[in-house]
């Protein structure tokens, strides 16, 4: 008897189990057709320029809908800052990870390659995190594990050589030697100083190599871009004391 009882009361849970996992996978679709028609809209008008409405417009939706997903459009724009710094934060990763066997040095320019390959495929995600900030517009502490996962990857090179074969020791001048001992503190306290001062400075030079090549701004300047950018990422990998075997 309790378990013909018990047997309604079971069905209606796996309906109910169900249905939430129907609206689950909805809500999922939803948001990234919300996500994909606002990257659209960033192409076309720029992040200073994401509205809300306008996006609802593309969908089809009401605005009063799409509120239900993000509030406001700081909080689309941080989803999608967000989703881009990880896009970006894998593609490193990955790269890191590929080639077996290798050496601090060559996985250093392997990932400044990746770097450069993603800003170059995603030019309008790459503006998004890396252009100018968008007006009125704050990131909250949400972005920073996102944002954080290319330096990590640089640490986590760096770390490596510094227990096998050593970095190259780096000059520091006297006076900023008490700010690079911060920024190890904040950055990466098993690291020298000096070494975390020069990956800092690499890192800035990077993405501004990059942003060059993504912006423009080496047109009638460099026309061999890659192979500029691979010289250009092993004189940043001897800067930060990496020594090619």
């Amino acid at each position: 008897m309790s378990t013909a009882q018990g047997a309604p009361k079971g069905i209606a849970h796996e309906a109910e189990q169900g249905a939430k996992g129907a609206r689950a996978r909805a809500r999922i679709e939803v948001t990234a057709a919300i996500k994909d028609a606002a990257r659209a809209q960033l192409a076309a008008e720029g992040a200073a320029k994401l509205s809300l409405r306008a996006v609802a417009r593309e969908l089809g939706m009401a605005s009063s809908a799409l509120y239900r997903y993000f509030p406001s459009r700081d909080d689309l724009l941080t989803a999608l800052i967000i989703d881009a710094y990880d896009s970006l934060g894998a593609a490193a990763e990955e790269a890191c990870a590929a080639p077996a066997g290798a050496g601090p040095a060559r996985r250093w320019t392997v990932v400044c390659e990746a770097v450069r390959e993603w800003a170059l495929a995603h030019p309008h995600e790459y503006a998004l995190i890396y252009g100018s900030p968008v007006p009125g517009y704050k990131a909250p502490d949400d972005t920073v594990p996102a944002a954080a996962r290319v330096g990590h990857v640089f640490i986590g090179i760096m770390r490596d050589a510094h227990r096998g074969r050593g970095l190259a020791k780096q000059a520091l001048p006297a006076g900023l030697r008490p700010e690079a001992r911060r920024m190890a503190a904040d950055l990466a306290p098993d690291l020298p100083p000096e070494s975390v001062a020069a990956l800092v400075t690499a890192w800035a030079e990077l993405f501004g190599l990059v942003g060059f090549e993504v912006f423009g701004q080496f047109h009638r300047v460099v026309e061999d871009r890659e192979a500029f950018f691979r010289h250009a990422a092993e004189r940043l990998a001897n800067a930060v004391g990496l020594v090619f075997a």
